[in-house]
């Protein structure tokens, strides 16, 4: 019910959704006797439009999200096992083409290649399944451990973690086939702006990781003074910075995240 509840609601709270909503009722409007409101909400999307699609909101709402867990200091010494949370594949595509496709969050997937060689007795868990509501396909963790062969990495060393829809999934699941034991160190391998809900999530279910960000969307305090050079770029930051506010947001009011916005 709650993978449900999340879809729905996160439907409706994007950004780019409200905005197009609101013009596309304010033109609606227009041509009733509520035009002069219609006009209001016509003239409101605009102005959200350019606000979220050109000015620098996007980076100025992801950039704290990036900045909240640094690079992962390798100096402590080796881990035992790395999770790698899915989002990287389009499991769709990928079983309609029959081949991996990797999207704008690949480096989830491709830090693996130099992890692994640096590790070599490191356990690798994929855990990513496919989080469409209807009309799914394929299942990422399944493309992934084609990709992982294909980076030289031994299929002994790969469990893969298929059911999993949302990050709760990811922890509870991944936590049963890592079967931490007590003083190792684990690996939580996503994007550096997912790592705050990530990292509350896998805390709230007894599953201790160390931070490793990777696919960073931006080059850090300067892009807090630039627009964006197109709308649907600025509204794409500016969704997915508003997805992961909202989903720590909610993670932390249903109990499922130990922290509001998670800290090292």
């Amino acid at each position: 019910m709650f993978f449900l509840l999340s879809k729905i609601l996160g439907f409706f709270a994007l950004p780019s959704n409200v905005v197009a909503a609101l013009a596309a009722l304010g033109v609606v409007l227009l041509f009733t006797r509520f035009w002069r409101a219609g006009r209001r909400l016509a003239t409101l999307g605009v102005v959200l439009l350019l606000l979220a699609g050109l000015s620098p909101l996007g980076n100025a709402l992801i950039y704290p999200l990036e900045e909240r867990f640094p690079p992962w200091n390798a100096a402590r010494g080796a881990p035992a096992g790395i999770v790698v949370l899915g989002g990287a594949i389009g499991p769709d595509i990928s079983a309609a083409r029959g081949t991996p496709d990797l999207n704008e969050s690949a480096e989830r997937v491709t830090a693996i290649a130099a992890l692994a060689k640096k590790y070599p007795d490191a356990r690798i868990i994929y855990s990513g399944g496919n989080a469409r509501l209807v009309l799914h396909g394929g299942i990422e963790a399944e493309f992934a451990a084609e990709l992982f062969e294909s980076f030289g990495i031994a299929r002994s060393r790969v469990v893969l973690e298929g059911k999993s829809r949302n990050t709760i999934e990811n922890a509870i699941f991944s936590k049963e086939l890592a079967a931490p034991k007590p003083g190792e160190r684990w690996l939580l391998v996503t994007s550096a702006y997912h790592m705050p809900r990530a990292i509350g999530v896998f805390r709230q279910a007894g599953f201790a990781v160390e931070a490793y960000p990777v696919d960073w969307r931006t080059r850090g305090a300067i892009d807090l003074a630039l627009p964006f050079e197109s709308v649907t770029s600025g509204l794409r930051r500016t969704d997915t910075a508003m997805r992961e506010w909202i989903g720590l947001v909610i993670y932390r009011l249903t109990g499922r995240s130990d922290a509001l916005f998670p800290a090292p």
